[in-house]
């Protein structure tokens, strides 16, 4: 029901009002949005109050971007577009990073903004905070839309939630002058103006051509390979992916936040065996995966012989296909919907790939895990990052139902290799783009979002980009812990000042600086650790308590290796090998 007040007319007799502002909150509440991420200020600050007044939940953050990727985050776990909303020029532009993230991920989400006037923006006045955010906005976003007038607030609405979850998902982008906001209609012609959307992203169906060549081309694979990717989570069918991957009975790589999707423990799981699947498959079937920068674009010496495989692929976006390499079986269509057509293709009579294959890679699966294992067990002190992650690795062993949240470089990319996830949904990264600073808001949306605890292994450096988010947690008790990954630098802790002057090299931090404290100044429990042991110790009091808790954890500054497994991705400088001998250590 529409919010209204009672005004007096001219004539007496009285009428029922309402306005932008109790607009805006019900389409959002009519289209089943009942969270909002958000930092106050004009002029959406009112908007705020009036949203928690009205029932929903509203969760305030320090920093817009924070408050996008918490919004970003929600829309992958819920399949709903995630909310977030700011202020104007500055404040849009914070958030238009995490919208930018979102539309990267094929993630719903919705980024409102309070805007100046039209009349006085695009005559370039010079108002408070002047901005055509909407200009700004369209080419990093799926779709972005300006309101003008009240009675248009609902099909504004309804176009950003169809267009964030229709086909590939993404950002949308709504701006809200702030005179729209209290601008007055009649309250029955208002609610009669929202439209609540029905059927945003109806299934999509490959066509029986495109079907059989699929089949035709994974049964004549001597070598085959399932890459996994977020899509595939994203989707939220597992019972139906995990029975094609199962009945194909191929060797399957998930992408990090596909992990889960089927427990990383199964027999079929080749994580512990990447290279060896990538250079030797004959055939790559690709579930909601692309193939960009993190597989290489499908080419180069870690994918063997140029030519020799070929690629079968499910996306919903037809475009996807041979983006990188040419896809001989594409097949257009939702996740669900191809996985169906697939197993009623295949039938009762599939013929497994021939154990020479799947045995050779559980070999080598098994050899690489047994020959990691004693590294995760030592109790040295500073820790190293393989001992710390050991205990992380056993921590989500026993609590499958932890959301494990993970940013950095060296700590992301091990938690991401030697910690297993059990469920779906249950990991948060950098994705696509690998962008820092994540990790609170994403464990803000994953707490909020499904009440579980939340485990946020954080490097050091990538903290640092949204630390005081702590702040956000303890104000609204969440069941956080944080672990930070803390060996005094970016990437590592041990750097040196190339020049010999006093100032510290550009990749070290404060030594032993004591995060846990800045937890504790808000209420919350910080642990100091210095060992595995009390690693253990410190995330089983969190577990237990469910309070915001953030661990330092101390890691040898000499732990850790420049930009983690991307290095090769920095260039190199011949004069540098020349002018300075630490160059070419």
């Amino acid at each position: 029901m529409t919010q209204s007040a009672v005004a007096e007319t001219q004539d007496d007799a009285p009428q029922t009002l309402t306005d932008g502002f109790h607009l805006l909150i019900d389409a959002l509440k009519l289209n089943e949005i009942d969270t909002i991420y958000n930092v106050p200020g004009i002029p959406i600050t009112d908007l705020g109050r009036y949203a928690q007044a009205q029932g929903m939940r509203v969760i305030s953050f320090r920093h817009e971007q924070h408050a996008g990727y918490a919004a970003a985050a929600a829309g992958f776990l819920t399949k709903k577009p995630g909310v977030c909303m700011t202020v104007s020029a500055p404040g849009f532009l914070n958030g238009l990073t995490a919208l930018a993230h979102a539309t990267t991920n094929c993630w719903p989400m919705i980024l409102i903004s309070g805007s100046s006037e039209r009349e006085i923006v695009d005559l370039q006045r010079g108002d408070y905070e002047e901005m055509d955010q909407l200009a700004i906005a369209r080419p990093h976003a799926k779709a972005a839309y300006r309101i003008l007038h009240a009675e248009d607030i609902g099909l504004g609405v309804a176009r950003a939630v169809r267009a964030s979850l229709s086909g590939r998902p993404g950002g949308v982008y709504l701006d809200v002058p702030g005179a729209l906001l209290g601008e007055v209609m009649d309250a029955v012609e208002g609610e009669q103006s929202l439209i609540k959307v029905v059927d945003p992203n109806p299934v999509s169906v490959p066509g029986p051509d495109a079907v059989a060549r699929a089949v035709d081309v994974l049964s004549s694979a001597k070598k085959p390979l399932i890459i996994i990717g977020k899509g595939a989570a994203y989707a939220q069918c597992d019972d139906k992916v995990r029975e094609l991957v199962e009945t194909l009975g191929f060797p399957y790589l998930p992408m990090s936040m596909a992990k889960g999707l089927l427990s990383d423990t199964h027999p079929q799981c080749a994580s512990a065996a990447r290279s060896l699947v990538l250079k030797q498959s004959d055939c790559v079937f690709l579930i909601g995966a692309r193939l960009n920068w993190l597989l290489s674009h499908g080419q180069g010496p870690g994918w063997g012989e140029k030519g020799a495989k070929s690629f079968v692929q499910i996306d919903i976006e037809p475009t996807e296909m041979d983006s990188n390499q040419s896809i001989t079986a594409p097949l257009i269509g939702d996740i669900e919907s191809c996985a169906t057509a697939l197993l009623d293709a295949i039938g009762s009579d599939w013929k497994k790939p021939d154990e020479s294959w799947t045995g050779a890679v559980r070999d080598k699966v098994v050899g690489n895990v047994a020959k990691m294992a004693p590294r995760l067990q030592n109790n040295n002190s500073p820790m190293d990052y393989h001992s710390a992650l050991g205990v992380v690795k056993q921590v989500i062993a026993d609590n499958p139902d932890t959301v494990l949240v993970n940013e950095g470089a060296n700590a992301l990319d091990l938690t991401r290799s030697i910690v297993d996830v059990i469920k779906p949904r249950k990991r948060l990264d950098v994705g696509t783009w690998g962008i820092m600073g994540i990790g609170m808001g994403s464990a803000v949306a994953a707490a909020v979002e499904t009440g579980n605890q939340v485990l946020a292994v954080e490097g050091d450096s990538a903290f640092g980009f949204c630390g005081m988010e702590v702040e956000t947690i303890c104000r609204y008790n969440l069941p956080v812990c944080i672990v930070v990954m803390n060996n005094n630098g970016i990437y590592r802790g041990d750097g040196e000042n190339w020049s010999g002057g006093d100032d510290p090299a550009t990749t070290v931090f404060v030594p032993d600086s004591r995060y846990d404290q800045m937890m504790a100044a808000f209420g919350g429990v910080g642990a100091h650790v210095t060992n595995a042991d009390e690693l253990k110790q410190a995330i089983a009091e969190a577990f237990a308590s469910r309070k915001p808790t953030l661990i330092n954890a101390v890691i040898d500054p000499a732990a850790g290796k420049e930009s983690g497994n991307i290095g090769n991705l920095n260039p190199q400088s011949v004069v540098a090998q020349a002018l300075y001998p630490q160059a070419r250590k």
